[in-house]
Parts: C-alpha cells; structure tokens; sequence
C-alpha cells in the first residue's frame, strides 16, 4: 500500500457524517474488497427499501444519488485520494440500481444481482469504464457505478422475464 493511500485512510473519521456515508457506514474500510463488501453491506438497507412503494424506493436512490455525489466529493477531497477503495457509497447505489429489476424477491435473484452488479464493477465494460476514466470529482466516482446499476438492472430484468432462471 502506497503511503499517499495510507495517509488518506487515516484521514477518515467515522464521526463525520460524510465519511461514514462515502464508506458505507464502514463497511468500506474492510481491508480485503472493500466494493464488494460494501455491495454486501447494502443489501440489508435493500431489505427495508422493497417495504416502500416503488416510487419512494426510486426516491430514496435518487437521494441517495445526490446525496452520495457530495459525499463522496468531500470525503475523497478529505483524503487527498480521488476514487479511493474505502469510498463504497457508489457501491450502495449500484446494487439498489440493480436489485430494483429482481423478478422476484428471492435470495437466488439477489445472489445473481449481487454477482452480476459486481462483475460489471470490477470489469467495467464500455461506457462504464469511459466514464470511470473521464468524469471526476463526486460525479465521477458516483457515474460507473450508477450506470453497472442500470445495466445490471436491465440485465436481470431481461433474464427475469424473458429467460426465468429460478
């Protein structure tokens, strides 16, 4: 680990709401795939999200959206590191991207969500990956994540309703 990469995570302070946020409630600060933890960690916050209508669920990722753009802005401005590991807040809203498209509410449909959300995060197919390389700031570390959430909600929707798997 590179000493500016050190240095930024001894900069995260838990008490700020902004770090704590940006990590994902410090599910970020796994020192192994702290993305795909993060992923994990946000489908119990899922759980309680289907409980609410369609539209508010949609509400709450849009805020989550907003919300997640300044977060993530301040916490890596905070850590003097663009885009770093411990920064999962994307994470979060990729995977209730995804998971909004389940044909069902089954735990072999969020096992595929979970995986095929992490896939396009880690292989980040175009335009995934042109965005992840040209858009900065809070924007720029939200907007992969954002747009493997939609592909992988239209994925799922696709496999759900014109290839059931379960």
């Amino acid at each position: 680990m590179t000493s500016e990469v050190t240095l930024g995570i001894s900069r995260i302070k838990l008490r700020n709401p902004w770090h704590l946020m940006s990590t994902g409630f410090g599910s970020g600060l796994f020192p192994w795939m702290p993305g795909t933890v993060g992923s994990l960690a946000a489908i119990p916050l899922w759980c309680l999200m289907i409980l609410l209508p369609w539209q508010l669920y949609s509400l709450v990722v849009m805020l989550a959206i907003c919300l997640g753009i300044y977060a993530c802005h301040q916490t890596a401005k905070d850590m003097g590191v663009h885009d770093h590991g411990c920064i999962v807040w994307d994470e979060f809203v990729g995977m209730w991207i995804t998971l909004m498209a389940l044909p069902v509410n089954d735990w072999r449909w969020v096992l595929a969500g979970f995986l095929l959300f992490r896939v396009l995060d880690i292989w980040k197919p175009w335009p995934i990956r042109w965005f992840d390389r040209e858009v900065q700031g809070g924007v720029g570390i939200m907007i992969d994540d954002i747009i493997a959430g939609i592909v992988g909600a239209g994925l799922i929707y696709g496999l759900g309703h014109y290839w059931p798997l379960f």
